[in-house]
């Protein structure tokens, strides 16, 4: 591993985002945060993990809502401002429009663009609903603006996203969570539970290669915040399970010794990476449903109700702010 700096490119624009794409490229083990993975090509190559056979949370997920809707609507009640974190193309949050029939529906997303245009086409089928697109990086803080109105703020989070977040970092932003929630709010929230190691490493290497092009994708898209120069054909990737963590792990991994060269605070940073070298982009922890249990309460949220699917793959759990 080898890190140096130069003074001859200019700054990126956005500081806060070059700032972090390059403390985590010059860390001793490399890292991208996962965030960084939903460009608008990035969002539509999840779209299309979520079609794989082996990527089972999405569909499971799917059939507890289906299944047990109306039940879900009565737990969380009806009417409420419906907060939907990581948005995506909102498909999730729209299914239970029938059932949760919110008074206003506000999509968030890091993704500014993909968000928009999936919300345009949102209001086109339910114009009763009062929306609001925010793209937003909610990973780190988070607080709502003033047109998200403050009553029985219900936060939507499928799709086990919470499981990207270290169990530290989880508690933390449930916690930033419950002081936007009010004493009469909540949280709807899918937790992927722990299971086999086979289901898993297929489920984040799919035989098609679709997951690592979504992973490879990253490089690309740093290319583009940062200026830096990846060719994304010198790597591979890697996403495996590893129990003794309760994670499934994604890495990319250099296929060969190249120098990368990125803008970072006025100067021109690069760094040799060495073939096997890798550069660790997203976790995803897999939970025991007591342990989902406990971290929400730890967060100022009481369980009210949890749902899961036959095999106990998967669990939707809603919770509701402790006064």
């Amino acid at each position: 591993m080898h890190i140096s700096c130069t003074q001859d490119r200019p700054r990126a624009a956005n500081a806060h985002v070059a700032d972090e794409l390059h403390a985590g490229l010059q860390a001793p083990g490399a890292w991208i945060s996962p965030k960084f993975l939903y460009d608008a090509l990035g969002s539509k190559l999840f779209e299309a993990i979520c079609e794989l056979p082996e990527y089972y949370p999405t569909r499971t997920e799917a059939a507890i809502f289906a299944r047990h809707g109306a039940e879900i609507a009565r737990v969380a009640g009806l009417g409420a401002t419906l907060v939907d974190l990581g948005a995506g193309n909102c498909a999730k949050a729209a299914a239970l429009f029938p059932v949760l029939a919110p008074s206003q529906y506000v999509a968030v997303d890091i993704s500014t663009g993909f968000l928009r245009e999936a919300l345009e086409r949102l209001r086109q089928r339910f114009p009763q609903i009062a929306m609001e697109a925010l793209g937003m990086d909610f990973s780190s803080r988070f607080e709502l603006p003033p047109q998200v109105r403050a009553a029985r703020r219900l936060f939507f989070y499928p799709g086990s996203s919470i499981g990207n977040f270290t169990p530290d970092e989880a508690l933390a932003f449930l916690g930033r969570l419950r002081l936007q929630c009010g004493d009469d709010g909540g949280v709807l929230i899918g937790v992927d539970l722990a299971k086999d190691k086979a289901t898993l490493d297929a489920a984040y290497d799919d035989a098609l290669g679709v997951t690592a092009a979504f992973n490879l994708n990253v490089l690309r898209h740093v290319n583009h915040l940062v200026g830096a120069d990846f060719d994304i054909r010198a790597w591979r990737h890697h996403g495996v399970y590893q129990p003794e963590r309760g994670r499934v792990e994604m890495h990319l991994e250099a296929v060969r010794r190249q120098e990368v060269h990125w803008n970072c605070g006025g100067k021109a940073c690069s760094r040799v990476f060495e073939p096997g070298e890798r550069i660790h982009t997203e976790n995803s922890y897999k939970y025991q449903q007591a342990d989902a249990i406990a971290l929400l309460e730890r967060s100022g949220f009481e369980a009210t109700r949890v749902w899961t699917d036959p095999q106990r793959w998967f669990a939707v759990i809603h919770a509701q702010a402790i006064r």
